[in-house]
């Protein structure tokens, strides 16, 4: 089960370009040109969805860029003053997000795959040793883990409409 849009848009892609769009009538040509719309349209969001985080703190450097400049050039004009204020507030909350959000999406997935492989190459080590006392904790913890972790995967995937009972999972908000 992978939750990446990546390759998820890149199945849809191909789905639609390998499945569904020959299976269009040729004679509408505006459901064959919708059909192509769609697919182009994944295409741009995936070749673009990495950039799209820093696509965001780059907006917003340049509004709090706009939003200093502006409050000089108006901080002695009285009709200003309210707004002014209110501006204020809202770029003093914006320079904290953009502090914050120093990390790039893909060194955090990287992260993450570095990690899992880590611990993977421990865990490989850890059962070859013949503490069977140390390993029934270790395979309670990791097991554990896994449930976690495949009970976010399930609700990631909701959608798609493979649970039987999808009332009976908790809102994914409640998970990450």
């Amino acid at each position: 089960m992978d939750i990446r849009p990546a390759l998820q848009i890149q199945t849809v892609i191909k789905t639609l370009t390998d499945v569904v769009l020959p299976a269009v009538d040729p004679s509408n040509k505006l459901a064959i040109e919708q059909a192509r719309l769609a697919i182009g349209t994944l295409n741009i969001v995936l070749q673009r969805q990495a950039l799209m985080y820093r696509y965001d703190r780059d907006e917003l450097a340049r509004a709090l860029a706009l939003a200093d400049n502006l409050q000089e050039q108006a901080k002695d004009l009285p009709a200003a003053a309210h707004a002014l204020h209110a501006l204020a507030n809202s770029a003093e909350v914006g320079a904290d997000v953009l502090d914050r959000a120093k990390t790039d999406p893909a060194e955090l997935e990287a992260t993450n795959v570095d990690l899992r492989d880590k611990l993977g190459a421990l865990i490989t080590a850890l059962y070859t040793g013949q503490d069977t006392t140390k390993l029934k904790h270790i395979t309670h913890s990791i097991t554990a883990h896994a449930k976690e972790q495949i009970l976010r995967e399930r609700i990631w995937l909701l959608g798609q409409g493979w649970e039987p009972d999808p009332k009976s999972l908790p809102p994914l908000e409640t998970l990450i």
